[in-house]
């Protein structure tokens, strides 16, 4: 199972490299907006529609995207906004109270809450790319870096449970080795050169050294919570994976719930 996952991860990495480094920003945005038509179809899955009504969600999400690129770009600053209030208060409220998420007005509301957090995503990616390849990836660094962090310290250091009723096998220790490693390669990477225009940096510019780390914490802390949203959507759907699109990893949202609140977060931090 590790080998698969590192391969696939060899793989995305190698993918993202390439087409953050040499495609052109509206071909970049057009990938994007691939990437979240599949994470749309694993949302809908996920709140169990039925049938192919997954597909039609989709088709709705991409449709909607396609209207915000063309004639919406006023209200970015709006869905940035709306977006970040979903993972400060919609999600923690949640994950605290556990209500049945694939029926009646829950069920409605998060198909709706989907589109708006998947335009923010796609918003702040190109957002990012238009503010340059190091950027986009320091950005990418602090999510992937906890990631990997909570997975290697979960595996060997797990003793405490963080969430068991929602994910049994994510920890206090996975959450404190996610932290250290985002903060401890962010914070390496923005000191091997200040001058490079990276998140940390920006954010070091703000808030001092020390608002930065604490910045970096919170983002760090609300990649967890789109991971563990997303392993209740999964809880409640009985499934293990939103999909099996991604060899050793899952789906799509697999990879992208710790990003769908960072990425909003990030910019309105720096805005």
């Amino acid at each position: 199972m590790l080998k698969t996952r590192m391969i696939t991860a060899i793989i995305l990495l190698a993918v993202l490299l390439l087409v953050t480094l040499c495609i052109p920003l509206k071909d970049f945005g057009v990938l994007i907006a691939l990437v979240l038509a599949f994470a749309a179809w694993e949302w809908g899955k996920l709140l169990q529609l039925p049938g192919i009504w997954p597909l039609y969600y989709s088709a709705l999400s991409s449709a909607i995207l396609i209207a915000y690129i063309l004639v919406g770009t006023t209200l970015g600053s709006l869905i940035s906004w709306v977006s970040s209030i979903f993972w400060i208060v919609v999600a923690p409220f949640v994950l605290l109270r556990k209500p049945i998420l694939a029926s009646g007005i829950w069920r409605g509301f998060l198909l709706v809450a989907g589109i708006v957090l998947f335009i923010a995503c796609w918003r702040t990616m190109v957002a990012a790319r238009v503010s340059g390849v190091i950027f986009i990836l320091s950005l990418l660094l602090i999510v992937c870096l906890a990631d990997i962090g909570a997975y290697f310290a979960g595996k060997y250091f797990s003793h405490h449970k963080l969430a068991p009723v929602i994910s049994p096998n994510k920890t206090w220790e996975g959450a404190i080795g996610g932290w250290l490693s985002a903060i401890m390669g962010a914070l390496l990477t923005f000191a091997a050169n200040p001058s490079l225009l990276t998140m940390t940096g920006l954010l070091v510019q703000r808030f001092g050294i020390v608002g930065a780390v604490l910045a970096l914490s919170l983002l760090v802390i609300f990649s967890i919570v789109g991971d563990l949203f997303e392993s209740l959507l999964k809880r409640q759907a009985s499934v293990k994976d939103s999909s099996q699109l991604l060899p050793g990893h899952g789906g799509v949202l697999d990879r992208i719930d710790g990003l769908l609140p960072v990425l909003p977060l990030s910019m309105l931090l720096l805005s």
